[in-house]
């Protein structure tokens, strides 16, 4: 852990955020203008459009099959007791369900320069939040770390919104909620919350990220899905050739890049965590955007979420 410089503009001090520091993001979530309708981004990385989604659909009936139908709606359980085939009816909800996974874990704790990267995904994570709320979407949310978890179903208006404000701002101080190991047992956990026609964002390093990781499919399958990651410039390349001590806050241990070869592993891991997370999104029907801890949420989290509309 590398104390970050104060970032005075976003009102907190890098290291924790705060209940009204989170509420004081509502006027500039405006400017993310996340459609109410819809898909929030068009394409995923590869240039192969997504199948549309939109708004998030409930079962109604299971009716006999008419020519035209959807086979993929078929209802084989139905079908199978009446000897005749059946269809699955659906009707639209009136908002869509949109949950917030946000990572708070002890790869999160960490900056070289203005702010955690807890500290980024709570901001980031209160951004989507408001915009969503404003919108009209029922907000839920799953905020983690090692030892505790808060989760919110979905639900309308701020009685969704602002547990998980309240969860990003004390998680540390819960207490008998349990925790996760990392982010792919929370994102387990959350697919069988996730119901169809769902947009989930996901807040993250992706430090653990698997390139088997059956979630990732399980949940870009029938809702539309959001990877944020957030990275520090520390973790791309190795300082100048030095020993540079680092700490958890309990321990202290040293990183060593003096030598070449230290350096390109270092690297080089970070490399293979950034193909693996980019490959899931090619297979996948899973955008991808980037935050750094060096630069100001908001404008980054907006160019990202823009980005991905254009294409």
């Amino acid at each position: 852990m590398v104390s970050p410089a104060p970032d005075v503009a976003a009102g907190g001090d890098g290291v924790r955020v705060t209940l009204a520091e989170l509420i004081g993001l509502r006027v500039e979530a405006s400017r993310l203008r996340i459609a109410r309708r819809g898909r929030i981004l068009a394409t995923r990385h590869g240039g192969h459009l997504s199948r549309f989604r939109g708004r998030g659909m409930e079962f109604d009936e299971a009716r006999l099959y008419q020519p035209g139908d959807d086979p993929r709606n078929m209802d084989w359980r139905v079908t199978a007791r009446a000897g005749q085939p059946h269809v699955k009816c659906f009707r639209e909800e009136r908002e869509r369900p949109v949950w917030l996974l946000v990572d708070q874990g002890p790869t999160m704790r960490f900056a070289s320069r203005v702010a955690f990267k807890s500290v980024v995904a709570a901001r980031a994570a209160a951004l989507l939040g408001w915009s969503v709320t404003e919108g009209g979407d029922r907000l839920g949310g799953l905020v983690f770390d090692e030892a505790h978890h808060l989760e919110q179903r979905p639900v309308a208006r701020t009685r969704g919104l602002l547990p998980v404000l309240k969860g990003l701002a004390t998680l540390p101080e819960r207490g008998g909620c349990g925790g996760f190991t990392g982010l792919s047992a929370a994102a387990e956990h959350l697919t069988h919350r996730v119901r169809p026609g769902s947009l989930v964002f996901l807040l993250s390093d992706f430090a653990d990220l698997a390139a088997e990781d059956a979630w990732v499919g399980q949940l870009a399958a029938a809702s539309e899905l959001v990877l944020i990651q957030v990275v520090d410039p520390l973790e791309r390349q190795a300082p100048p050739p030095g020993r540079y001590p680092v700490s958890d806050g309990r321990r202290v241990g040293w990183l060593d890049t003096r030598s070449g070869a230290s350096r390109r592993v270092y690297a080089e891991r970070f490399a293979a965590r950034e193909a693996r997370l980019v490959e899931l999104t090619r297979r996948w029907p899973a955008h991808l955007v980037r935050l750094s801890t060096a630069e100001p949420v908001g404008p980054a989290l907006a160019r990202g979420l823009a980005a991905g509309r254009a294409r």
